[in-house]
């Protein structure tokens, strides 16, 4: 599934876009999530990074299209920005915020179909899944080949990536739920891993990122065949 924002204070625009968009859907048999905002604030200022394109209005009352897309990079580097503008030479300046494409008023189907097509095609080559979580200030998209192994305290998880950690309060179990059939398992009751980070195991431990982390001795059977199981699959 593709998830988009479309953002127009323009309720034709958004009309249209919504059109052009369920006709893709039913042209190339993919699967569309569609939600629409009416200005710039609305998604911006407390933006939760669960979107893989945004089609964004330069143009709008409260927050243009370009302050609200500086907002939005700060929180996610790797959403795909396709301005949405009757003047050209914002064109230019959506180099500064990364943009992905831009898509000049009146709105064509066959224009808007080819970038959109450009796109999702990217989107789909690059296959790497993610999910939101939320933190202080809030919220950070994590990719699942990114997250080295999640770590349970008390109320709080860690989510112990490659680069940096970042702490969420929820529960382990449903975390867990979200992550199933994700080549992730949990070795004991403070620890989910992620298979693909797993270096080696020695005295009864797994061996993450230099850290040992303990199996329990109810879960080590299951575990190993867990992990030779993805092991064979990766190498296949």
């Amino acid at each position: 599934m593709i998830r988009i924002a479309i953002v127009d204070d323009d309720t034709r625009s958004v009309e249209q876009l919504k059109e052009y968009l369920n006709r893709y859907q039913k042209e190339q048999n993919e699967v569309l999530s569609i939600l629409s905002f009416s200005d710039g604030d609305e998604i911006a200022l407390n933006y939760k990074a669960e979107y893989d394109i945004i089609l964004l209005d330069i143009e709008m009352r409260f927050m243009d299209g370009m302050t609200a897309a500086q907002l939005i990079r700060k929180k996610d580097p790797e959403v795909a920005i396709i301005f949405i503008t009757n003047m050209a030479q914002y064109a230019i300046k959506g180099y500064t915020v990364n943009a992905t494409d831009y898509v000049l008023k009146p709105v064509s189907y066959f224009s808007f179909s080819q970038r959109l097509y450009k796109v999702i095609g990217r989107i789909n080559q690059n296959g790497k899944k993610f999910m939101a979580i939320g933190v202080k200030g809030g919220t950070v998209k994590l990719y699942l080949s990114d997250i080295c192994y999640i770590e349970s305290q008390g109320h709080r998880l860690i989510f112990h990536t490659l680069t940096e950690d970042h702490v969420t309060f929820s529960a382990m179990k449903d975390i867990e739920e979200k992550l199933k059939n994700m080549n992730f398992f949990r070795c004991n009751k403070g620890y989910l891993l992620n298979l693909e980070h797993v270096d080696g195991v020695q005295d009864g431990c797994v061996i993450i990122k230099g850290e040992h982390l303990p199996i329990s001795r109810t879960r080590k059977k299951e575990f190993m065949e867990e992990l030779t199981n993805y092991l064979g699959g990766a190498l296949t």
